[in-house]
């Protein structure tokens, strides 16, 4: 009997750490579409909450997720785009009023402290009132950490791993996707980025990988500026679906969707040419396990 009931309970522990699990929180650009917030991942492992990115929007998605204010004290930057980080102030002080007990870690690339150094210096009267007049109020919740990484691993505790790899991100100097080991489970977030040679290497064989795209046939109709632009900065779909055969991850996740004027049919064609295994069209609030 006790030999069952431990049996019974080493089972439902290694359920639990292996259902480490991708929530799309936004899969928009800087385009103002309702329905595809700014830039956002949470990779979720057991009670554990770690967030990539903060684009428009990303709290009161987290909330539609059912992720809570007091679980939100990890956040991952992949690089200083307005649209990656717009949601950083949300991140910074919505939890800290309506929820979270401990400081906020932030990860990211360099500039990213003089970045929070400026939203707290404007945010300074918020907070004077908040944590010194009337209104009960956690101070350890308002305290942000900033770590400014380099390659390597970057991050871990009892849950997961992070390793952060470079990306090409067109002129930005200092650009990086994310590699989670969590729950027996390999999960990679390109963040922006062209054809990446160290993405390929860092996400070999991956259970999930989350990567952003632009239709080929879309930018063929865009005007010669803007095409030189995205082609210096993202990936199309075939070279994505170059990639992912490389690659070879159980799911090809879609997120940071630049289909411009194409339906989803037509970007999962572009990708098919070149990988055949599991595509999904990211939505807003999409669960991926």
């Amino acid at each position: 009997m006790r030999l069952l009931l431990l049996f019974s309970t080493l089972l439902a522990a290694t359920t639990v750490a292996q259902d480490a699990r991708v929530i799309l929180l936004g899969t928009g650009t800087p385009n103002p579409e309702p329905d595809h917030s700014g830039p956002a991942v949470a990779v979720v492992e057991g009670a554990n909450v770690y967030i990539v990115d903060s684009g428009p929007g990303v709290v009161r998605r987290a909330v539609e997720a059912g992720i809570r204010m007091d679980q939100l004290t990890r956040v991952f930057i992949t690089h200083l785009h307005s649209d990656h980080t717009i949601g950083l102030p949300d991140l910074i002080f919505t939890p800290a009023v309506t929820g979270r007990r401990e400081p906020l870690e932030i990860y990211g690339p360099p500039g990213l402290r003089a970045m929070v150094r400026h939203i707290m210096a404007a945010w300074t009267e918020d907070r004077r009132v908040r944590l010194h007049g009337l209104e009960p109020s956690i101070k350890d919740a308002y305290i942000v950490h900033v770590h400014e990484i380099k390659p390597g691993e970057i991050y871990h505790d009892a849950n997961v791993s992070v390793s952060a790899f470079p990306v090409a991100h067109g002129s930005w100097k200092h650009a990086y996707g994310y590699r989670f080991d969590a729950g027996g489970k390999v999960i990679v977030i390109s963040g922006d980025t062209t054809f990446s040679e160290s993405l390929i290497a860092a996400a070999q064989g991956c259970d999930i990988l989350v990567h952003e795209f632009y239709s080929q046939k879309g930018w063929e109709s865009r005007t010669p500026e803007w095409q030189r632009y995205h082609a210096a900065f993202h990936i199309s779909a075939p070279d994505l679906g170059k990639l992912a055969a490389r690659v070879n991850p159980k799911k090809l996740v879609l997120y940071h969707e630049l289909p411009m004027g194409q339906p989803p049919e037509e970007v999962r064609g572009e990708i098919r040419q070149y990988f055949k295994g599991e595509i999904i069209y990211g939505k807003d609030l999409d669960v991926i396990r």
